[in-house]
């Protein structure tokens, strides 16, 4: 029975005996410790001895170091931009960038030799007189007080056969330690005993302490910090600077002084060096990432050819497209433009047309510079206007001539079901109209094109079929699904579906290099420890002509005008430039995707955490003509402003254009009852029976090219007087998206 605790005389005994019960189990482990390192050091002496030989055989193959798997500990990958600056390090459980010994201070060896193994040099591989010295010492002081084993053999250990305290691994430890001495030279054995030991603070290896401790590299290390990383290994919590700064102090100068005795320094270099503060400073090298977006975008590629394991702890080298001056010119255009804390996002992606190769891609979040997210490959949001591109690019591709075909710009009401209503879309009807609710008749698509007609976008998208505006899309370089539980809704045209930046820079690329679709490149090569990795495929476009340079020209001389006289004039930066906006439903995204011959370039602007509305930002409507447009320019003239300018080439295959009637959708505006009449029928104005003519302009018309063979006359066109382009600054206009009768119907503004 235990007896009362109250009294203080009775805690008074059982204290004592408590602590007697400790002393007494520290004297036994420290017994059986001693005793331990007895045993070892006779079976030592015995392999070193005259039976060498047959101590070694007894083992057979696991004293083969041909036969041994080193005990993998992984080392730190590191991402490039294209000048080789540093992006960042792919995070890993433990950071470890092996280094030759030219690339590390020659304090660091003399620091080692003299605190770990004072006779390196001397033996092979096995200290007899130093493990003889420990076992004295540690039978003095009745307990473990010094370690008795070289560095050959501590490179054994980290390398081979782990960490298990046993007679039979001591006496391996040693055969190992022999054989090693034998096969590699002893700055082999050094550097690479520094370049695997742990340092503390999940460093392993000379390089990664030199970072994680003083933000430096290996090779700038003075003497007092040399010693002070010498001395972590032995115990790296115990003599943590960062939480034991006096004691890391004690260890450090206790290296000094071994250097001292050792003859490596001097006494004048000895004071000096005591006399230093430790002068910490934190690394961020294994923590910052220069261009998190691109950097995550990378990541994802490497994992999915690599695997997490590899990526994370396999010591790549990966040197990727990113311009860190068009990095810079993306940042400065977003924050020149959006400029206060409570701003919409803004992102930016640019791909080189010529082989696909991502130059930029970053985004700007105010007031959250922490966010994870990519909104530039993983975001997805309803495109607008930007959309009605792949519309013109597929009624091109059928033969449709956007300058001689005329639609009625009215508002247009698709109702394929007698039941139903345009607000909620029941019954898949839809109903789209301008974004300004302005009209103007029969008009062509090209000049449609030029005020963002949705009604005459949104019969033109019937007509050629929405499935059709998908696969162009795709052809192009959209990625995201386009599809509705396998179904193509018809508002598609309009941009209702959701696609990421990425899609349509790509998309929009294919336009800029005549057709020819080159896959999205990150990464120019890739370094692995063994060498370089050939196989993959990196650095190698991978390009296919999906639509003719003709149809690639017709589109892009329509959105050239664009950007010269139509929605996208604040995007116009004094060079030949074509691009389309787009503003969806309650301003809650907007787009400007141009290019030039010699660069792409996409801008997004929203809110990250949803569709909220941006319908007023610095007192105005956000919409693709805005601020998304003014983006662009900036940054195009910093990035490639400089050059000279290069006129879009004309194509060696020009479309042909064929006899195209329109379809019912593009004749009735509204469904057709029972006796004959229709309800909410728009007026019409009588269908021109010959060609459009050209209003009076207020820009000079372009000039009519000369006629060649199988090409087609250019239908010279400039807005009229009257009513200039609008500037996307009106209220939007909501558009049901039309869905299968199994899918939930679908918002969207477009313009």
């Amino acid at each position: 029975m235990t007896p009362p605790r109250g009294h203080a005389a009775d805690r008074a005994v059982y204290g004592r005996r408590r602590r007697k019960r400790r002393r007494s189990g520290r004297k036994h482990h420290g017994r059986r410790a001693l005793v331990l390192g007895f045993a070892a050091l006779l079976a030592l002496l015995f392999v070193v001895g005259g039976a060498a030989v047959t101590g070694v055989a007894s083992f057979g193959s696991s004293c083969d170091l041909g036969s041994l798997r080193q005990v993998e500990i992984g080392q730190n990958s590191f991402v490039y931009a294209a000048d080789n600056s540093i992006l960042g390090s792919i995070p890993a459980e433990r950071n470890r960038q092996p280094v030759p010994l030219k690339r590390i201070s020659p304090w660091l060896p003399k620091a080692t030799v003299a605190i770990e193994d004072r006779r390196f040099y001397q033996h092979g591989g096995l200290d007899v007189e130093g493990i003889a010295r420990a076992l004295w010492k540690n039978v003095s002081a009745g307990q473990v007080v010094e370690g008795g084993s070289t560095i050959t053999q501590q490179l054994v250990r980290n390398l081979y056969i782990g960490r298990e305290r046993t007679v039979e691994r001591k006496l391996k430890e040693a055969c190992l330690a022999i054989k090693l001495n034998d096969a590699w030279t002893k700055d082999r054995i050094l550097v690479t005993y520094m370049n695997q030991v742990y340092y503390g603070n999940l460093a392993y290896g000379i390089e990664a302490a030199a970072q994680t401790y003083f933000s430096r590299a290996a090779a700038t290390l003075n003497l007092p910090q040399a010693a002070l990383l010498a001395g972590l290994p032995q115990a790296p919590s115990a003599y943590d600077p960062f939480n034991r700064a006096e004691i890391a102090t004690q260890r450090r100068n206790q290296v000094l002084r071994a250097m001292l005795n050792e003859a490596k320094i001097d006494r004048e270099q000895y004071d000096w060096a005591v006399a230093r503060p430790l002068g910490l400073k934190a690394g961020k090298l294994y923590k910052v990432i220069k261009e998190p977006y691109f950097f995550t975008y990378v990541r994802d590629e490497l994992i999915e050819e690599y695997g997490a394991a590899t990526v994370r702890s396999g010591g790549l080298k990966v040197y990727t497209t990113i311009d860190p001056r068009f990095q810079r010119a993306a940042r400065v255009a977003i924050k020149q433009t959006l400029d206060e804390r409570d701003d919409p996002a803004a992102a930016i992606i640019s791909i080189n047309p010529a082989n696909g190769a991502i130059r930029a891609m970053t985004a700007v979040t105010p007031g959250n510079a922490k966010n994870q997210f990519n909104l530039l490959s993983q975001a997805r949001r309803q495109s607008g206007s930007t959309f009605k591109t792949f519309v013109l690019a597929a009624a091109v591709e059928q033969g449709i001539d956007p300058s001689t075909t005329t639609y009625l710009s009215a508002p247009f009401y698709y109702r394929p079901t007698p039941d139903g209503d345009c607000d909620s879309g029941a019954g898949g009807w839809w109903c789209p109209q301008t974004y300004d609710h302005s009209y103007t008749g029969w008009t062509s698509i090209e000049r449609a094109t030029l005020r963002s007609d949705n009604t005459v976008y949104a019969q033109l998208t019937l007509d050629v079929t929405p499935e059709a505006v998908a696969k162009m899309a795709q052809k192009l370089g959209v990625r995201s699904p386009l599809d509705v539980k396998g179904d193509y809704v018809p508002a598609i045209g309009l941009g209702a579906m959701d696609v990421s930046p990425l899609d349509m820079a790509s998309a929009y690329a294919t336009l800029a290099a005549g057709g020819i679709y080159s896959e999205p490149m990150a990464i120019r090569r890739v370094l692995l420890p063994d060498g370089e990795d050939k196989r993959a495929g990196w650095g190698k476009p991978k390009r296919k002509r999906v639509i003719s340079d003709g149809v690639a020209y017709t589109v892009t001389k329509i959105l050239e005008q664009n950007v010269q006289y139509g929605t996208g004039v604040s995007a116009n930066y004094g060079a030949p430039a074509a691009g389309k906006t787009g503003t969806t439903e309650e301003w809650s995204d907007a787009w400007f995707c141009g290019y030039t011959p010699r660069l792409e370039t996409t801008v997004w602007v929203g809110y990250p955490k949803g569709k909220i509305s941006m319908e007023s930002v610095h007192g105005i409507p956000v919409t693709g003509g805005s601020f998304p447009a003014q983006i662009w320019r900036l940054f195009m003239s910093s990035a490639i402003g400089q050059l000279e300018p290069v006129e879009f080439p004309e194509p060696t295959v020009w479309p042909e254009w064929k006899s195209f009637e329109r379809g019912d959708e593009g004749r009735s505006f509204g469904y057709d009852d029972d006796d004959g009449e229709s309800d909410d029928i728009a007026p019409v104005t009588p269908e021109p029976t010959t060609t459009e003519a050209a209003p009076e302009a207020v820009e000079p018309a372009p000039a009519k090219r000369e006629k060649k063979p199988k090409k087609r006359d250019a239908v010279p066109f400039a807005p009229p007087a009257s009513t200039p382009p609008p500037d996307e600054t009106a209220s939007p206009t909501t558009a049901t998206v039309p869905a299968p009768e199994h899918a939930a119907p679908r918002q969207t503004t477009s313009r």
